[in-house]
């Protein structure tokens, strides 16, 4: 029988410490399709008519394909892509907003998704109504939210403008306060999605420190950026998504050289 090198034990190693970690996230065999239509259609009776009369021409669009990965408690995993390569779709399924064409998600823990800004909240309200209704959303009581309410808005740094109808907030305010909001607690998976990519750099830096503390204290992370220096930074492993498919899974400095180098 062959003797296994040192690289070969190392790895073996490592795949049987893997083994007995904690899975918070099962991705299994993943592909979300979606029927687009070049038809111009001007109303949902239009549609309906369409659709039952089967005259609604559509396209088979697949924006994930037999994708395929878990992450494990504590561990910050990034997603790196072009546009349109998937990373969002895998987000929204994974957090329970898309049912997935084929392929399952299997979550442990409370999710508590970080996605399009703006959305949980009603743009009418303002940020001191919204923290109740997008507190409420992400399962918080409002005996809760008010012992945590001051909290809250000191982070934001929004101040006065707490009273303000969102609608009014810039894209940088909106994500102040959605950041402070859904890590007020240590959630088990917390999924970002470019958020911490809007706004001033010293609000960026402070909720990087936000989430190392979320990290340290067990939360596992999914994130999502363009930035290549904080997928280098902030995760440990990281997938490396193209039109849907995984083209390289692995640590984060070597799937974003690669990716990098692929750019070059």
């Amino acid at each position: 029988m062959r003797k296994e090198t040192k690289r070969e034990l190392r790895e073996r190693q490592t795949r049987d410490a893997e083994r007995q970690r904690k899975k918070m996230i099962e991705v299994q065999d993943v592909s979300m399709r979606f029927r687009l239509t070049d038809d111009k259609i001007l109303s949902l009776k239009e549609f309906v008519t369409r659709k039952l009369s089967g005259k609604l021409k559509t396209n088979e669009f697949w924006a994930l394909k037999r994708a395929s990965f878990d992450v494990y408690k504590g561990e910050v995993m990034g997603i790196i892509g072009h546009n349109g390569a998937g990373k969002s779709t895998i987000l929204k399924v994974i957090s329970g907003i898309l049912k997935p064409t084929e392929g399952t998600v299997t979550s442990h823990g409370n999710i508590v998704p970080m996605l399009e800004l703006g959305s949980g909240f009603d743009m009418d309200l303002t940020g001191h109504e919204n923290i109740f209704l997008n507190g409420a959303i992400l399962g918080y009581s409002e005996e809760f939210l008010k012992g945590k309410y001051d909290e809250i808005v000191e982070f934001s740094e929004l101040g006065q403008f707490i009273e303000v109808p969102i609608r009014n907030y810039s894209s940088g305010m909106l994500a102040r306060l959605a950041f402070s909001i859904a890590t007020v607690v240590n959630p088990d998976i917390l999924i970002v999605d470019e958020i911490l990519s809007v706004g001033d750099v010293a609000f960026q830096e402070k909720s990087k420190k936000r989430m190392l503390h979320l990290m340290g204290g067990g939360t596992t992370v999914l994130f999502v950026s363009h930035s290549i220096e904080q997928i280098r930074e902030m995760c440990d492993r990281a997938v490396w998504l193209d039109q849907g498919l995984i083209k390289m899974m692995g640590k984060a400095e070597d799937v974003c050289q690669a990716y990098i180098s692929q750019e070059i």
